[in-house]
């Protein structure tokens, strides 16, 4: 398919259809006026400017169906000071019908009882806030991107109380201005707005703006409007500083790679300070500016088995590069990110065969918006040389990424990327400099289409990568258009990637290839009464991914048919069926496990039929879980493939739960077969609203490795905490003709680090 005419096919069809639009969304609007008197945060609203704001209330309900109200009133008001924005809220609820995961701050969507406000102050419907409040007085906050990704691990600093009675609950909230990135300008006197209200038991969801059920409720398509009756304040100086003191310890037990002997305990000692700055350029363009960032208190990925030719995807969640992220980590498909953030402060090591952290020593990030339209993001981060024995290395390296983002009709933009990876290899030997290059760039150009209404979504783009080596400059090219309504949806994708294609700074994992995403289905929705009382929807479809070398040669196919069901419950159910062909180019265990006494598959294609289940119960009940079933042919064998959670709701203390994941593959000899066992314990404890433990046990048979990852965390101030880490990693299975047993220890650290938020 022919680059050109995916771009110029972008625009034209966008003319086409795009002045013919509307959004219901114009027709909410909610004044706001500045407060007249002091605003008490107790969670009582009786202080006299309550009374005298617009009300927004009535909300329709998003789930279980659209067409209705809720029968729970809520109703919120609105108004600010030089300070704060202030919302104050009342929700119609049964005490005892209360519901809430715990006491933990950020809990996720569906399990607490919750007021969200949404606010859009670019009101370019991709870019928002969210602030959300239980019944408890749990706060969470996050950033929206996209128009509907939601980031919970964004932290800032806002307040709230709450009152609760017999048959509703009260709150205020009182987010600073310096929390917001906004402008004041001439005739911008619009901010979006969306109130959503959440209801576990019986489960419920509302919006004050309505939502078309098909969509997500935070979808900023269907947002309303904000009216400053005056201005919003000039934010002035904001500035906040955030650093850090940490000290811990670690054991490693290095091991023979022939025998697995223990040949050494190695005990190391760190300490470090270092922080993070937080400097509102203007009032839409802020500057993040770190030095010797430490991330020790995020939790541990959750591990996957992989039975693929490929590396595996793995989210950002280190709060440096989550606020305005789209304007780093959103280029490309998801499998051509020309920039992916976790390619800084971490690297694989040959030698261990897992990953390791790469200490950075200093980075700064400048992004936000320079006017109505114009968005920009610049980050530059520098990592330090790791010696992984005295032959290999990890160079020290400097990131640099540069992007602009124009906005284009309602809801659309052009935008540019340009990132350069700057490998230090002045001090390196020989042998040490073998493999590398001093510098690996990536420049693009891409439009991403959205749709006032949301009904049509589209990405086209173009990126190169230049490097000193010809052998590592090639292009990746793209185009997908999407369309959804009630009842229909259909889409189509196209991506075509050289094999010369290289983004050192990248996530490409595979190149040399070209593909097609299609897709459709449909929605019903039930109309006798029987089932209207317990269902929500029928949805039946057709999803495809199919794979060619760049000659045209079928490589990869997967084919599947689905039919499901949703009940008002918000549990679901599905069947379906699937084929999928694999050609491999080399011989290849698709256990990944390689033992002694088996051998890969040949080169060749195979092709397998296989079926599938599929049920998620809803979050209204203490017992929480979802399980999927995948039976069929598997290369030259079979497969049973279970995955899977189980969790209790301990109200309030927490939650206890389980994940599953279990591979039986069988297959003739000489190849390989294997039972492949991940097992997830899990338990969030919540002994305060300031006080936090978790523990995450992680068994995996397919990596060998035995993972404990425990946490205490002590918010003793807003945004500050002490956090108490402990990490232990373990054989998993013995291994024959060895000492090494079940729990064998790797390695093992404890980690106490304090960080605090000053705002100036």
């Amino acid at each position: 398919m022919d680059k050109h005419y995916l771009l110029l096919s972008a625009f034209l069809f966008q003319a086409f259809f795009l002045f013919a639009q509307n959004n219901n969304g114009d027709n909410y609007q909610l004044h706001i006026r500045k407060a007249l008197s002091s605003i008490k945060l107790d969670g009582i609203l009786d202080e006299p400017d309550w009374e005298n704001e617009e009300v927004a209330d009535h909300f329709k309900l998003v789930f279980p169906n659209d067409t209705a109200y809720s029968k729970w009133l809520t109703e919120v008001r609105l108004t600010f000071d030089d300070k704060f924005l202030y919302v104050g809220g009342v929700c119609r609820q049964k005490q005892k019908d209360f519901t809430f995961q715990s006491l933990r701050r950020d809990f996720a969507g569906g399990t607490s009882d919750v007021l969200n406000i949404i606010l859009g102050p670019a009101s370019d419907g991709l870019n928002g806030f969210i602030f959300s409040v239980s019944p408890m007085n749990v706060q969470r906050e996050g950033l929206i991107d996209n128009g509907q990704t939601m980031s919970l691990e964004w932290d800032n600093k806002w307040y709230s109380a709450v009152q609760t009675y017999d048959d509703h609950w009260t709150v205020e909230m009182a987010i600073p201005f310096k929390t917001l990135r906004y402008s004041v300008s001439p005739g911008q006197n619009e901010w979006q707005l969306q109130f959503i209200r959440t209801k576990v038991k019986d489960f419920e969801v509302g919006s004050w703006a309505p939502v078309p059920f098909q969509y997500d409720v935070i979808n900023l398509a269907f947002a309303g409007k904000l009216i400053w009756e005056t201005p919003p304040p000039k934010p002035g100086l904001n500035l906040s500083l955030i650093p850090y003191i940490i000290g811990g310890t670690s054991l490693d037990y290095v091991r023979d790679p022939n025998t697995q002997e223990i040949t050494q305990r190695t005990t190391d000692y760190t300490g470090n300070i270092g922080g993070d700055a937080k400097v509102a350029i203007t009032s839409g363009l802020n500057l993040d500016l770190t030095l010797n960032p430490d991330f020790s208190q995020v939790e541990v990925d959750r591990q996957v088995a992989n039975l693929s030719r490929f590396e595996l995807f793995f989210p950002e969640t280190r709060q440096f590069f989550l606020e305005n992220r789209d304007l780093f980590a959103m280029f490309g498909f998801p499998s051509t990110r020309p920039f992916f953030s976790r390619r800084i402060g971490l690297a694989y090591n040959p030698i261990t065969g897992q990953n390791q952290k790469v200490p950075i020593m200093a980075g700064a990030r400048l992004s936000g918006k320079i006017n109505d339209g114009l968005r920009i993001g610049l980050l530059n981060m520098q990592t330090r040389r790791l010696d992984w024995d005295s032959s290999m290395v990890l160079p020290a390296a400097n990131f640099t990424v540069a992007t602009v983002q124009q906005k284009v009709f309602s809801r659309s933009a052009i935008s540019a990327i340009f990132v350069n990876k700057q490998n230090n290899l002045e001090k390196l030997n020989e042998q040490q400099k073998d493999g590398w290059e001093p510098w690996n760039r990536v420049v693009g150009l891409e439009y991403n289409l959205y749709s006032k209404d949301n009904r049509w979504e589209g990405e086209w783009y173009y990126h190169r990568s230049l490097s000193p080596d010809e052998d590592k400059q090639g292009s990746t090219y793209a185009g997908f258009l999407g369309y959804r309504d009630r009842h229909f949806n259909i889409r189509m994708g196209y991506v075509s990637v050289d094999s010369t294609y290289t983004a050192d700074a990248g996530f490409v994992p595979r190149p040399g290839v070209q593909s097609m995403f299609p897709g459709i289905g449909f929605n019903f929705y039930p109309k006798k009464s029987w089932q209207a009382r317990h269902i929500t929807q029928y949805n039946i479809g057709v999803d495809g991914d199919l794979s060619f070398g760049l000659n045209g040669q079928s490589t990869d196919r997967d084919i599947s048919f689905y039919a499901g069901a949703g009940f008002k419950d918000q549990s679901y159910f599905s069947l379906g069926a699937f084929n999928r062909f694999v050609y491999l180019f080399e011989p290849f265990d698709p256990t990944n496990l390689y033992t002694p006494d088996t051998e890969p598959l040949p080169v060749g294609g195979y092709s397998n039929w296989g079926y599938n289940a599929e049920f998620t119960s809803g979050p209204s009940y203490a017992w929480q879980g979802a399980v999927e079933v995948n039976v069929g042919s598997f290369f030259e064998g079979n497969i049973v493939s279970v995955d899977g959670s189980l969790a209790y709701r301990a109200q309030p203390f927490g939650l206890i739960s389980l994940l599953i994941s279990y591979n039986h593959i069988t297959q003739p000899r000489p190849f390989a077969s294997a039972d492949l066992w991940l097992l997830g314990p899990r338990a969030e404890l919540s002994f305060r609203r300031d006080l936090f433990a978790s523990a995450f046990f992680q068994y995996n048979t397919q990596s060998n490795n035995f993972n404990l990852n425990a946490r205490i965390q002590w918010r003793y101030a807003p945004v500050s905490d002490i956090f108490l880490v402990y990490t232990d990693n373990s054989f998993a299975e013995p291994i024959p003709s060895s000492r090494v047993k079940f729990l064998s220890p790797k390695n093992k650290a404890i980690v106490l680090k304090v960080v605090y938020w000053l705002n100036v």
